[in-house]
């Protein structure tokens, strides 16, 4: 059975999370996270330890990001969903500012409480 109140607050992460992403400011990105933060991509693993560790140099690095304006989440599902974890399978896309799709991406979100504060914790994405 999987906890509604969870899977409540951990959507609201991932709508928090793509609105400070959309704006360009890590700072309200790592907002979104529980530390450590740990990220699957490009055949490697990235940890950051503390929000100061984290940046969106990796992205704005990517050749979607040349084209990019804003992401959208396309699907979101609970895999798993306990009292201070929801586990996700998500599909987002990356949009021009016409609104057409340069990429569209599968990923695993992992969303934690800690210490009474939601955030990601982990994500696995196809994604650059």
């Amino acid at each position: 059975m999987h906890d509604l109140t969870s899977i409540d607050a951990a959507m609201a992460v991932l709508d928090r999370f793509m609105t400070a992403f959309n704006s360009g400011n890590s700072s309200r990105v790592a907002e979104t996270f529980n530390f450590p933060h740990v990220r699957f991509h490009s055949g490697k693993v990235t940890i950051y330890p503390t929000a100061a560790d984290f940046g969106l140099q990796s992205f704005q690095a990517s050749a979607d990001a040349k084209e990019w304006s804003r992401s959208v989440w396309i699907d979101r599902h609970v895999i798993h969903a306990g009292a201070d974890k929801v586990h996700l399978d998500t599909q987002f896309s990356r949009r021009r500012a016409d609104g057409s799709t340069i990429a569209t991406y599968r990923s695993i979100y992992i969303v934690t409480r800690i210490d009474g504060r939601w955030g990601i914790q982990g994500r696995s994405s196809f994604a650059p």
